[in-house]
């Protein structure tokens, strides 16, 4: 049986997973679309959300110009929606500033928990490793929906790895095969 199969990117977390892998790969250069398509097989692919924040380009106009470019190749795809949410300038020691995402989880769970209550899909495949969305499954999987999550083994979480249905690891060979090339 064919089932309709919806992705949930959290493309904040995708990016430290890649780097847990080697500090110079980045998300920027991962052929999402061919990695999707293979995963998905013979399914029904219905929709795909990817959440995450705008760098400022300002800040760093190359990682902003390359991040621009990775969001200009994931619009091309007719399925893929990108939600991007407000990043907040913070300060940790020595006064040293940086950026973290708002409201891209919260996004992410919503949109998950209501297109399972929608019936929207059969299958939901989670890109990330964040234990926080461990209940997200649960409840997902409530309405008899399966969930499968895709990560990096360094930053899978226990408790979401027992919530879910299947865990798909991705490792060096697997970045590697799906870096995009032009």
């Amino acid at each position: 049986m064919v089932k309709k199969i919806s992705i949930y990117i959290d493309g904040a977390n995708f990016v430290y997973g890649l780097k847990s892998l080697h500090p110079r790969y980045s998300d920027y250069h991962f052929d999402f679309e061919s990695y999707i398509k293979m995963i998905v097989g013979k399914d029904e692919l219905v929709s795909i959300f990817y959440y995450n924040a705008s760098l400022k380009q300002e800040v760093n106009p190359r990682r902003f110009k390359e991040q621009q470019k990775l969001l200009a190749r994931l619009r091309k795809i007719p399925q893929c929606k990108i939600i991007l949410c407000k990043r907040q300038k913070r300060f940790g020691k020595d006064e040293e500033e940086y950026y973290t995402i708002k409201g891209d989880d919260i996004h992410l769970a919503l949109d998950m928990l209501n297109h399972a209550w929608e019936d929207r899909y059969d299958k939901a495949i989670l890109f990330s490793g964040d234990g926080d969305f461990a209940q997200l499954a649960k409840y997902v999987e409530d309405k008899k929906k399966e969930v499968e999550m895709v990560s990096f083994d360094e930053l899978a979480s226990r408790n979401l790895i027992n919530e879910v249905d299947k865990c798909i690891f991705i490792n060096k060979k697997t970045a590697n095969r799906f870096f995009y090339r032009r």
